[in-house]
């Protein structure tokens, strides 16, 4: 049953096509919305449409960034050499608040998962192996602990071991199951200092 109008339903509707929100948040939000000073509701919406407009990839680590190249690749006291391959962004915002970490990153925009028809060319393998012709020493392989994070981790260890290359992984201290973005600073700093080789 509909309580409160066509455009209220749609506006608590939009917030609910959103992850992680369900019928009782998205409520909150729209209405608070609606309770805005119009100019408030306006710059909102304007701050979402110029990210949506302005947003990339880095040209380099293929993070999501409003310039060519992000913050960290363009920061000359990162170590180049060390390449940490995470499945997307806010997983390199995840080891990025541990301060732990200072090598570069690489974004591959997703995990090998046949069962959900995502194949090796559908994220970005072919853009990491084009970077370690430059001077690369290791890649630490910090995808997520489940079936579709393992796979893409063995994928990339099969890809890298005949340059000589040093792989790693991010040790166990990271669940079976979890999600980076999820995971506390302590555990990711734990798990970045026990990495293995694979």
């Amino acid at each position: 049953m509909d309580y409160y109008g066509n455009q209220i339903t749609k506006l608590i509707n939009a917030f609910k096509s959103l992850p992680g929100i369900g019928a009782k948040s998205a409520g909150r939000l729209a209405f608070h919305i609606i309770n805005m000073p119009k100019e408030e509701v306006e710059a909102f919406a304007d701050t979402i449409l110029t990210a949506k407009e302005k947003v990339r990839c880095c040209k380099c680590c293929y993070t999501l960034t409003d310039s060519e190249i992000c913050p960290i690749c363009a920061d000359p006291k990162r170590d180049k050499t060390t390449i940490m391959v995470v499945e997307n962004t806010r997983d390199l915002a995840a080891y990025e608040k541990t301060g732990k970490y200072n090598g570069v990153y690489h974004v591959l925009h997703g995990a090998i998962s046949p069962m959900l028809g995502i194949g090796v060319e559908d994220i970005r393998l072919k853009e990491l192996i084009q970077r370690l012709e430059g001077d690369v020493k290791e890649v630490i392989v910090a995808t997520n602990s489940n079936i579709e994070g393992e796979t893409t981790a063995m994928y990339i260890s099969k890809l890298i071991k005949p340059t000589g290359i040093k792989v790693t992984r991010i040790a166990s201290g990271v669940p079976v199951g979890g999600d980076l973005e999820y995971i506390d600073e302590m555990t990711l700093s734990r798990a970045l200092d026990g990495r293995t080789e694979l």
